[in-house]
């Protein structure tokens, strides 16, 4: 549940003007393994410049551990308010309405996760908070499982897996070696990843106007890995400030560029603005893994990729600095502005 005071809802109310459909690329990575490889990572490669922006097929997460998933975070969400917030923490845990601490507000609730390479959730994760589970009192961890609990462990495996493919493809398409320069950073034993689970009610009745469900922003990460459940409401911002809406697919996979993959491609890569618009009387349930750098990893442009003239757009800063810097401004601020040379 969502409840906004009428001056909030003001504060995310948009005009009811439509965006244009977005042309996204698809990356069948299914053709990855075999001769279609090569053209895969070129194909990878330039959607990353142009858009920051893609969606695959032929991923190889299996569609019932998705279906069963989104079942799970459907059942979670249809919980008692009161059984909802018991799982309320910051930053991890249950939320609603507020977007971090610099008073975003959005048409959303939420589950935010840690996640380790082994798509496990830490134990340090549920020190603060617990997780209930539908038709159950509130779960702590020396009781029986919760399935959504589990079931997110076993996706966020499965979404890492394919995530650092992706990542391989990617640096195969730059050029960069040695093949795990990017993958490295996501399947790091102390790899800062998260899932998240966002929930969008159907929007209230306000005379024609949408609301923002979660504001324009990138995402700071390397990559992230969105899938929904097939209703629209994700725009993407083109280099010219215009917003596209991008055509729901409940079978694939949308990737963005972060902005650490941005930083490390020297800017090559862009990482992709975008946001999510409430226009459905139909629930949007979308299910994100971010995939993130140690909080101890020095990031700046490989070297490989600096070109002739060897210019360096980005200082080097740690992971955990840069991800400091993302809790004092707002959604919307360009946060790496403050890393450039």
């Amino acid at each position: 549940m969502v409840v906004l005071a009428k001056g909030e809802l003001e504060q995310i109310a948009l005009p009811a003007a439509q965006p244009p459909l977005a042309h996204v690329r698809a990356i069948d990575l299914s053709a990855a393994p075999g001769p279609g490889r090569a053209a895969a990572a070129r194909a990878l490669v330039s959607a990353c410049e142009e858009q920051g922006f893609f969606k695959v097929t032929g991923h190889g997460v299996p569609p019932e551990l998705v279906r069963a998933a989104e079942a799970a975070a459907a059942e979670f969400f249809a919980l008692p308010q009161a059984e909802k917030e018991a799982a309320a923490g910051r930053p991890l845990g249950y939320g609603s309405k507020r977007i971090g601490v610099s008073g975003d507000l959005g048409w959303i609730e939420y589950v935010m996760l840690g996640v380790t390479p082994a798509g496990a959730l830490p134990a340090a994760s549920f020190t603060s908070w617990t997780l209930p589970c539908a038709g159950a009192a509130v779960a702590s961890l020396s009781e029986p499982p919760c399935p959504l609990r589990d079931l997110l462990e076993e996706y966020a495996a499965a979404v890492r897996r394919m995530a650092c493919g992706v990542l391989e493809l990617m640096a195969e398409g730059l050029g960069v070696a040695p093949a795990d320069a990017l993958s490295r950073l996501v399947s790091d034993a102390e790899s800062d990843s998260m899932v998240r689970v966002n929930h969008y009610p159907p929007r209230p009745e306000l005379q024609g106007r949408l609301l923002t469900g979660f504001g324009e922003h990138t995402d700071p990460q390397v990559i992230s890995v969105l899938r929904s459940n097939g209703t629209s409401g994700l725009e993407i911002c083109a280099r010219d400030g215009s917003w596209t809406a991008v055509p729901p697919d409940a079978d694939s996979f949308f990737v963005n560029v972060g902005d650490a993959l941005q930083v490390l491609t020297n800017g090559r890569f862009r990482s992709v603005r975008h946001r999510v618009v409430v226009s459905s009387e139909r629930p949007r349930v979308s299910t994100i893994f971010f995939g993130g750098p140690p909080f101890g990893e020095r990031l700046a442009p490989l070297r490989q990729l600096l070109g002739d003239g060897g210019r360096s757009r980005y200082r080097e800063f740690t992971w955990k600095e840069y991800k400091s810097s993302t809790h004092k401004g707002r959604l919307a601020t360009d946060r790496l502005c403050s890393f450039e040379n």
